[in-house]
């Protein structure tokens, strides 16, 4: 396999992306300047990302008591990324972007991912800047952002606190005005933080000048109690390091204190951290005045958009980390997917079944000539190649969101909304198996640190948990994406699918694939109804998992179908779709029993029967 052939296939061949070249916003591009991107890019992974990957596995990061140290590599990667200009890659050029569209920018993400995810490219960053684009005003674009894009600063986000996990609604970090002239600080509102936060990737490092977290923080109300649920919640920009209106570091630091490093199953080449806001260990001088809570004391924040709505803000960048998430446990399933496709062709051993196969004195075979590896790898590549192509359809969608018409854009908007869940959450889940089916490939040596993947299994295993839980996705597929504006989302993708299978019922090669569709399409939409027939949430949502699963493989096998109109000659691609349609999309009709059903095994398990 060449994932840049598979790459330049899926963008120009099946997306058609050299049409976005007509659009004003990307007129300065052509497929020569999209291709000298991705040549960049893929160079830049080969030569600073790759070599290293097994490093920043073994040298995890260490504090040292007062600066957290990374192996030097680390931050020459970070420096080559940051001046290949990718930060900022699909910003406006008045800002130092080049207007590239996120399908090209997404794309080209892949080979970081491959390369080393661990060490990665600017996911949090450049979400974290975007954020402040959308909803930060324009002297936070300045300081904060244009600084994250240039690459002297570096961004976090931080949401959970280790009292409260996924259940945002019960943080407790406290947000305070500082002093009596709290509202007239030029970087915004300005604020005192106190609390926790937990699970804190790229917390804390020396890769950059400075580090921009984006907090959720409650502010209190005139009794001084904390307002329960969503609502009250608050976002703020709370610096490393303090910065003058200039973006320029004032030489002191902000009261953001590492209380302590989360050592990993995998990504161990990016810190995870546990920080503490406001606990005293770097005071910062107050504004003056009497605070709610005494100015003067915890970290200094600056309020982002209103009061209250911080979730709101945040979710922009949890939904771009969704769809980078599923990038990256893509990424991962090909660097194991080509891992074990190398060691089948090159490892001989047994000799085929049959009479000649009993003939000891015979040479052994290949192991890639035995049928059961091939359906290994068959499965990888079902598995990846899918969800490559998924990925990349959702990142061509939000292109046509922000730049398409009117009509267009609202119903790439709808799409998104329902896919986002399950781009997150099925590479996460099926690229995770084809990692496992990679060891499994190399035998024993797979369970080795002699060969990459065990730590590209390690590496992917976190994907099912961070920026939304699977069961927190599938919850909110069934919960609220499906159901939305009417269940117009769904509508508006089942059109997209019958779409692909009336054209494809056109070609007579395809068109029992085509037909296996329509009917997973009818049984989802079936079962759809039948969890909400009762109306009942605690019902409908008991197995939200498994309907989420039913739900990916039907997308997958749609985009598979849909890929397949575009080239239907193609051997690998075809192989790898008949395996998807023989083998796995049949598994649906377990996964959606249980929902129509609205079965309820797992929910009235008494816990003692544990």
């Amino acid at each position: 396999m060449a994932l840049r052939e598979t790459v330049d296939f899926l963008l120009h061949d099946w997306l058609q992306v050299g049409d976005l070249a007509s659009r004003p916003r990307f007129s300065d591009h052509s497929r020569e300047t999209f291709d000298a991107v991705l040549d960049t890019c893929e160079r830049i992974a080969r030569e600073k990302f790759a070599p290293f990957n097994r490093l920043v596995d073994t040298e995890e990061p260490h504090f040292d008591g007062e600066r957290v140290i990374l192996p030097a590599a680390t931050k020459a990667a970070w420096d080559a990324y940051a001046e290949s200009g990718m930060l900022s890659a699909a910003q406006d050029h008045d800002v130092g972007g080049m207007q590239l569209p996120y399908v090209v920018e997404a794309a080209a993400g892949l080979f970081f991912g491959k390369a080393s995810v661990s060490i990665g490219g600017g996911l949090l960053t450049v979400g974290n800047a975007n954020l402040l684009m959308a909803h930060g005003t324009p002297l936070q674009k300045q300081v904060f952002a244009a600084n994250e894009f240039n690459g002297r600063f570096s961004g976090t986000m931080c949401l959970s606190e280790p009292q409260a996990g996924s259940s945002l609604s019960d943080i407790a970090t406290r947000a305070v005005p500082d002093g009596a002239g709290y509202a007239d600080d030029p970087l915004g509102p300005r604020f005192r933080l106190r609390g926790n936060k937990m699970w804190i990737s790229a917390g804390e490092h020396e890769l950059t000048e400075n580090i921009i977290h984006l907090v959720l923080a409650k502010i209190p109300g005139a009794d001084g109690q904390l307002v329960p649920g969503v609502k009250g919640i608050s976002l703020f920009i709370v610096p490393k390091k303090l910065v003058d209106t200039e973006g320029r570091l004032t030489g002191e630091r902000n009261d953001v204190a590492l209380a302590g490093l989360n050592h990993k199953l995998g990504w161990r080449g990016t810190t995870n951290t546990l920080l503490n806001f406001g606990e005293g260990k770097f005071p910062v001088r107050g504004q003056g005045g009497a605070g709610l809570d005494g100015a003067g004391s915890g970290a200094v924040g600056y309020l982002v958009g209103q009061p209250g709505e911080g979730l709101r803000c945040m979710f922009h960048m949890m939904n771009e980390a969704r769809i980078g998430i599923g990038m990256a446990a893509t990424a991962l399933g090909l660097a194991g997917y080509e891992a074990s496709l190398d060691y089948a062709r090159n490892r001989p051993q047994g000799r085929l079944l049959g009479a000649a196969g009993k003939d000891p004195s015979r040479p052994q075979v290949r192991i890639i000539e035995h049928a059961d590896i091939k359906r290994m790898l068959l499965a990888q590549k079902s598995y990846c190649e899918g969800a490559l192509a998924l990925m990349l359809y959702c990142a061509r969608l939000v292109d046509e969101q922000h730049t398409g018409d009117a009509a267009a854009a609202d119903e790439a908007r709808l799409l998104l909304e329902v896919l986002t869940p399950v781009a997150k959450s099925w590479p996460s889940e099926f690229c995770l198996e084809a990692n496992s089916l990679a060891i499994q490939v190399h035998g024993g040596y797979g369970y080795t640190r002699d060969f990459p993947v065990e730590q590209y299994w390690r590496d992917n295993r976190l994907n099912m948990i961070h920026e939304g839980t699977h069961g927190i996705q599938a919850a909110d597929l069934l919960g609220r994406k499906v159901t939305m504006e009417g269940g117009r989302g769904l509508m508006l993708l089942a059109g997209r699918i019958d779409a692909t299978i009336s054209q494809a019922l056109q070609q007579p090669e395809l068109a029992a694939h085509a037909n296996a569709l329509a009917g997973a399409l009818q049984q989802v939409g079936a079962a759809t109804k039948a969890a909400w027939a009762t109306s009942d949430a605690g019902q409908a949502l008991a197995n939200a998992v498994p309907y989420m699963q039913a739900f990916g493989h039907l997308v997958i096998a749609w985009t598979w179908l849909d890929v397949l109109r575009a080239d239907p000659a193609h051997t690998g691609r075809r192989h790898a779709a008949q395996y998807f349609f023989h083998y796995e999309l049949p598994r649906i009709d377990a996964w959606l029993r249980v929902v129509a059903r609205r079965d309820r095994t797992c929910a009235d398990m008494p816990e003692d029967a544990f």
